[in-house]
């Protein structure tokens, strides 16, 4: 079998700590996305529109996409994404915000390393 028709499935995690400095802008912005999308049927689209008014985790979660991050990368095609949002309580001083937490043996196989 060559390595064209070798599929390989990777999980890729990424976990992001924004800073919301304006609330109305990210509010804004979902709604206009939501506003945008065609395929969006009109009662899922109030839904929609009520959810990301009333919390900004929600039009967060409406406006970054998986397939957006990996739609340019060549060679690779998104086959399954779920992703949420939430308020949080962050201090970047804590070590429960250590990023290089993981174990090492999950880096070193994830890297390629393995």
């Amino acid at each position: 079998m060559s390595t064209e028709e070798t599929s390989r499935f990777v999980r890729l995690r990424v976990e992001l700590v924004l800073e919301v400095q304006d609330d109305d802008e990210v509010a804004k912005a979902a709604l206009r996305r939501i506003a945008e999308d065609p395929e969006l049927p009109e009662g899922e689209r109030t839904q929609a529109e009520g959810a990301v008014t009333e919390d900004t985790a929600e039009a967060l979660a409406y406006l970054v996409d998986p397939f957006d991050l990996v739609s340019e990368v060549p060679g690779v095609e998104l086959q399954q994404a779920s992703w949420s949002s939430e308020r949080i309580d962050y201090d970047p001083d804590s070590p429960d915000w250590d990023l290089d937490e993981d174990d090492g043996a999950d880096d070193e196989e994830e890297d390629g390393i393995g």
